[in-house]
């Protein structure tokens, strides 16, 4: 399944997106068609300081458990808690209602230097 070409993306499969000064992570379409059916999502961090490299919480699916991952240093400023009590919103909307945080970034240049929608297909 093809990824989205106005977002980046990390090799752990989170996709970014800048929405005015905001950058939007959620996890790509090809993520969730290989998770299946998800059917909790816990948040290990849900407001303040977070690094590129950082968990910022737990997506868990029939098949896995997997760690999910911030792409930039900056500050989680909203979280999608319809996802927490709908996790399937994740499996129907990957691009759009199932978002997982909204983070300011300290330094926007930093969502360039993440996978293009290319490199990302390439490797997923």
């Amino acid at each position: 399944m093809a990824s989205k070409n106005d977002r980046t993306y990390l090799e752990s499969h989170e996709w970014h997106k800048i929405e005015g000064d905001l950058v939007v992570i959620g996890l790509s379409e090809h993520a969730v068609d290989e998770l299946s059916d998800i059917t909790f999502i816990e948040y290990a961090k849900e407001s303040g300081r977070i690094a590129a490299g950082e968990s910022f919480g737990e997506i868990e699916s029939v098949k896995a458990t997997s760690e999910m991952y911030c792409g930039i240093d900056g500050e989680i400023v909203a979280v999608n808690k319809a996802i927490v009590d709908t996790p399937e919103l994740v499996n129907d909307e990957p691009w759009d209602g199932g978002w997982m945080i909204k983070v300011k970034p300290a330094n926007l240049d930093q969502v360039k230097s993440l996978l293009s929608q290319e490199d990302y297909d390439a490797k997923s």
